[in-house]
């Protein structure tokens, strides 16, 4: 019974999402038509070229305009997230499924061209991540956006993931995380909701911090799941 009322209620989600998408392909269309106008008459050859490039420069326009669409319907669905802990199936998960789905469209549809730049940044700021100055994210894999903060000169490392999520109990707990000052998150580190991370700390690649972990200032941590690590100095 669950397994169908689960089915049945990430419906309203898609089609959330395939209205998000549409309202960004709206413009991209336009594009498209007005650049391929002024290939009428041409040769197979220069047509089809032109078309090609038409369609790729036409869904650079999409991209562009999900990662400023999908923040504002998040918005003003009220998909800006808070702390809480309840069943996943519930009206107060409501929010965060929202949010999801504006997070995990443009991610899944175009966030991994624009990694390490400032439209990346931009996205997340949009949907409503603290992101101090100086921040590389070289990542895509980030849920929960609004309840992430990422003090000056963060660098987050390809493919690391940072969910202010985790399952406990059979409730779904949604749990700030904080990344401080200079801190580094290494490549395919995964960081869980609730966690906090000094300044200048370092979760060193492939790491796996569990929730609710406080790494102090200046440390490194690392493994599964992720410890203090002593470094030898000779």
């Amino acid at each position: 019974m669950m397994s169908f009322l689960q089915a049945v209620g990430v419906l309203p989600f898609l089609f959330l999402a395939a209205f998000t998408a549409g309202l960004a392909l709206a413009p991209a269309m336009h594009a498209y038509h007005i650049m391929t106008s002024y290939l009428v008459g041409w040769a197979p050859g220069w047509h089809y070229a032109g078309v090609g490039v038409a369609m790729a420069l036409s869904y650079l326009v999409y991209g562009f305009s999900l990662i400023l669409i999908a923040p504002l319907v998040n918005l003003l669905l009220g998909g800006r997230l808070q702390p809480w802990r309840g069943k996943q199936v519930s009206p107060g998960a409501l929010r965060w499924y929202v949010h999801a789905t504006m997070t995990l469209l443009p991610r899944l549809s175009f966030l991994d061209f624009i990694s390490a730049t400032p439209y990346i940044t931009l996205y997340y700021r949009l949907m409503g991540m603290k992101v101090g100055h100086n921040v590389t994210i070289n990542t895509t894999a980030i849920a929960d956006p609004s309840l992430i903060e990422l003090g000056d000169k963060v660098t987050l490392g390809g493919s690391c993931s940072l969910l202010a999520h985790y399952a406990q109990g059979g409730y779904l707990v949604i749990a700030p995380v904080k990344v401080g000052r200079g801190a580094t998150i290494g490549l395919r580190a995964i960081v869980m909701g609730g966690v906090t991370i000094g300044e200048k700390a370092k979760v060193l690649a492939g790491s796996f911090v569990l929730p609710k972990t406080v790494i102090p200032d200046g440390e490194t941590w690392g493994g599964i799941p992720a410890v203090k690590v002593e470094l030898h100095h000779e």
